[in-house]
């Protein structure tokens, strides 16, 4: 019998029956160990468990903690009305005219050992009707384990998101790693613990066995690794709580102390800080009324004061500070380019909108500067990029496009304003602003070194698009190679990865996804259940990717993959005439997306270079430009 266990087996059924013979309630074995920080078992000298319950409430604690001499309570309310009952028990018998029996003393306990033998027969029920019910109506909700387990698909590690909670002291967290977590195959009404191994990783999520069953998968879980019911092995001992071996194979050994011990020898487990870590890395800075400078969504060319209205896992809900309803809002992550200390537009020379508001609202305050991500400073006093000069970049307003595109304005400290080529309006309100170390800005002849898709300018004739000619004809020269960001970390990241990605066409939303190609640092983010003309180009350092359980982990809502009806209306839509671009940067809802792409001229196809192996594309830091024959 395990540490605590004795007065709350499975296999205890009530004693109140009608049989009058007396008979003493037979003691069950013991053999649950519990496991200290340093592996080893931990019982009493003389033989006896390190875990009692209380004889009055069924609470299960630590023996040493317990009263009187036998340490059957767990306080000393439990004592005293215990000895009440009794008491009352002796003076009914004694009016009544019989002595108190053996048995009766007997039944003076059973009023814990009947509510447990209740409590197991609810529970048992409780499953029956669990199991009815899955078995007629699907599971609401979506489910990451499910989803990875069916598809047999993998999942971006932690590490790949340094933004993200434990993103940069994730450790050695992998297969194998043993824990400790709550024994759902059990019916007591207290809740206990049991070890298990990790078997398989999704992001934060853990796919876990009890140990004790080998080979056998028939109740492995998933299971958010952060979350505050898995603990590092040793925490139930230093804690208190029971360790109870799962009731599929509490009979299979006959010694668990043995099997323990032998399991866990040599075996790793969390970090005995690691909760605490976890909460240190989910303390966002920012908080709700900080005032900031963010991107005007109506225009791109701007920015407009914001104040915070709330923190959501470093995800900052911004509305615009002459919104009264507080229904012109933006969603963005702290670490996002988009947002700036109060004064940072007038300091680079950038466009801004200046607020209604002649004065600070009560309770609002100016963000400090230092929350910031700071930029890589650059050197603009030699060669420097110059108004006029063309390069290639990732459309804001369609973020699945890399098009033609000019410096349109040369801001300081390293910022430019650039505009898609063909689709400008003439009064520049729909440039938008990139620092030069930007991962959305590339050297001419970026795509097709690549073998990506060149988007030429709205209502260019003269296809294929050709680089030079296009030079040539609009008297421009190509931005120097040189200026450009080739920086490419290991960031970890493969094709087929899982993991879940902001829809940069309506910030708020946070969906399934995956990843579809890799060039260099630049990932192309595929919206499971969408359409291919949906995925965005993103990088690989961006804060609006997170790893699969960041929703569950930061009580986000995470939107599950288009069901089929609305796949099939997504095609309808497809096949339809796209409008003109809107310059608002939040789309209004995921199906009204398609409105932001341009109409390629004819389905025309665009010509790449020849010979560009997979390795080179995925693996190389140089850039091609193409040169006059």
């Amino acid at each position: 019998m395990f540490d605590g266990y004795d007065s709350c087996s499975e296999d205890t059924s009530s004693s109140s029956s009608s049989d009058e013979s007396e008979e003493e309630v037979a003691p069950l074995p013991s053999s649950l160990p519990i496991i200290k920080n340093n592996g080893q078992v931990y019982t009493y000298p003389d033989g006896k468990s390190g875990m009692a319950t209380c004889e009055m409430c069924g609470m299960v604690g630590v023996r040493d903690a317990f009263y009187s001499k036998t340490k059957r309570f767990c306080s000393v309310s439990c004592s005293r009305s215990y000895s009440s009952n009794s008491k009352k028990a002796s003076i009914l018998a004694r009016l009544q005219g019989k002595p108190p029996t053996k048995k009766a003393k007997v039944l003076q306990k059973q009023p814990l050992v009947a509510k447990l033998a209740a409590y197991a027969q609810y529970q048992a029920t409780l499953q029956n009707q669990a199991k009815t019910k899955a078995a007629a109506v699907p599971v609401e909700g979506f489910s990451w384990g499910n989803y990875i387990n069916s598809n047999s698909f993998t999942a971006a590690p932690v590490t790949c998101f340094k933004h993200a909670p434990m993103g940069t002291c994730w450790g050695d967290i992998a297969e194998g790693v043993r824990v400790e977590v709550p024994n759902t195959d059990c019916s007591l009404p207290t809740k206990v613990f049991w070890i298990a191994g990790i078997v398989k990783l999704a992001g934060y999520n853990a796919l876990l066995r009890y140990e004790g069953f080998e080979n056998d998968s028939s109740l492995d879980f998933w299971c958010n690794v952060c979350g505050s019911d898995i603990h590092p092995v040793g925490w139930c001992a230093t804690s208190g709580k029971p360790l109870v071996p799962p009731r599929t194979i509490q009979h299979k050994y006959t010694n668990w102390k043995a099997f323990l011990v032998k399991r866990l020898t040599g075996a790793k487990t969390l970090p005995p800080d690691f909760s605490q870590k976890v909460s240190e890395s989910m303390q966002y800075p920012f908080k709700t009324s900080m005032r900031v400078e963010v991107v005007d969504k109506t225009h791109l060319c701007r920015t407009r004061v914001a104040v915070v209205e709330s923190v959501i896992g470093g995800r900052l809900r911004l509305v615009y500070e002459e919104s009264e309803d507080k229904t012109d809002d933006f969603w963005c992550h702290m670490y996002s380019p988009l947002i700036h200390h109060i004064g940072w537009s007038r300091s680079i020379g950038h466009r801004f909108k200046r607020s209604d508001i002649t004065k600070k609202q009560d309770g609002h305050f100016d963000a400090p500067s230092h929350l910031f991500m700071k930029v890589k400073e650059v050197d603009a006093a030699g060669e420097w990029f110059k108004e006029g000069m063309k390069l290639e970049a990732i459309d804001p307003l369609n973020l699945s496009a890399i098009c033609v595109a000019t410096i349109r304005k040369v801001l300081a400290d390293g910022y430019l304003m650039i505009g898609i080529d063909g689709s400008e309006a003439a009064d520049g309100s729909d440039w938008f602003c990139y620092h030069a170390t930007s991962p959305s800005i590339f050297p001419v002849g970026f795509c097709e070194i690549n073998m990506i898709e060149l988007t030429p300018p709205r209502g260019y004739a003269k296809l294929p698009f050709k680089w030079f000619d296009y030079l040539r004809e609009t008297d421009s020269i190509a931005a120097p190679v040189k200026l450009f960001n080739k920086e490419v970390p290991n960031h970890g990241f493969h094709v087929g990865m899982k993991l879940e990605a902001v829809d940069l066409m309506e910030p708020r939303l946070v969906c399934v996804a995956t990843v579809t190609r890799i060039i260099h640092r630049l990932l192309r983010i595929h919206f499971d259940g969408w359409e291919d003309e949906y995925d965005q180009w993103v990088d690989c350092e961006s804060p609006d990717l997170y790893p699969v359980g960041w929703c569950q982990l930061t009580g986000y809502q995470l939107q599950p993959p288009a069901p089929q009806s609305s796949r099939d209306s997504q095609s309808s839509s497809s096949k339809q005439k796209k409008k003109a671009k809107s310059q608002q940067y939040k789309g209004h809802k995921k199906m009204t997306s398609l409105q932001l792409k341009e109409e390629l001229l004819d389905g025309e196809e665009y010509s790449f270079l020849q010979g560009a192996s997979d390795q080179e594309s995925n693996g190389s830091a140089s850039y091609y430009i193409k040169q006059e024959p």
